[in-house]
């Protein structure tokens, strides 16, 4: 005979978990099943209520969850695909062509695909942690026009879920204005698992960003960066950045090729003074 405190206990749980619509009926169906079980099995009042209020809370909180809609879906999605083929390119070590190559070991490789066109890859070593890349590339995000003079504006237009963003990129004349100011729209997906971070992006659309005055709407993607900590020394962070760019607009291919391949080699030096005077007054 189970008590008759349990036995109160239990019914008014149940009544109350019948009087819940939709997933939480479904859900009370589940938890009665299991009442009947645990009562029939004789299980203690202490193990039966710990049961049901696991069971409950973990149903809060999925209840709680918002669930995405159709579009932001298909963000995610594109997030998700940029990321997979950016990886898959630079898997393939075979075809790359040096770019430039520094004394401090920074390099800039390129290489043509079929389906993509002209890509470049960065390489470079930075003196600081995998964490604090990670935050000035990811969490300030919207600063990096801040640091960078090749970047007017980074501004986050949607937030869906934790790991992907839309954004709105406003990139400074180039080439002594030769080319003139773009901007972009993408959908950017951040990933960490251990010790390993990918930021993977492409060109989007976004409907209330439309083209803007004076900008020419330029297509990036695939395009990431992989952050890892330097074997052997977690204080350094090895960066490789995947670069794929449309600049849009009647521009001869030498002076694109030279365009992005110095937008990477900029873009390695701008970040480690910013990261010498962020990380250094932490």
């Amino acid at each position: 005979m189970l008590p008759a405190t349990f036995k109160l206990c239990a019914a008014t749980s149940y009544r109350h978990l019948r009087n819940v619509t939709g997933l939480r009926r479904q859900a009370a169906a589940a938890l009665g099943q299991e009442l009947s079980r645990l009562s029939r099995r004789g299980a203690a009042p202490g193990a039966w209520i710990h049961h049901v209020r696991r069971r409950s809370s973990l149903l809060g909180s999925r209840l709680e969850e918002k669930p995405f809609s159709e579009l932001e879906m298909s963000y995610i999605k594109q997030g998700e695909e940029a990321l997979q083929k950016s990886l898959s390119i630079l898997g393939d070590q075979d075809g790359w062509k040096t770019e430039t190559s520094a004394d401090n070991g920074d390099k800039v490789l390129s290489k043509v695909l079929p389906d993509v066109g002209k890509v470049f890859r960065l390489e470079v070593v930075v003196e600081q942690p995998l964490d604090a890349v990670y935050s000035e590339l990811v969490d300030n995000m919207e600063q990096m026009g801040d640091w960078n003079p090749n970047v007017q504006e980074v501004k986050i237009l949607q937030k869906i879920g934790k790991d992907t963003v839309i954004t709105h990129e406003k990139a400074a004349a180039a080439a002594g204005n030769i080319v003139g100011p773009r901007d972009f729209v993408s959908v950017r997906c951040s990933k960490r698992r251990g010790s390993t971070c990918v930021l993977a992006g492409m060109a989007t659309t976004f409907g209330a960003m439309p083209e803007q005055k004076g900008f020419i709407r330029a297509e990036n993607g695939p395009m990431c960066m992989v952050l890892r900590p330097v074997s052997g020394n977690p204080s350094q962070t090895k960066l490789t950045w995947l670069l794929s760019i449309d600049l849009k607009g009647w521009l001869p291919k030498t002076i694109i090729n030279q365009v992005l391949s110095q937008t990477q080699v900029d873009f390695a030096h701008h970040l480690r003074e910013r990261l010498a005077r962020t990380v250094g007054t932490c």
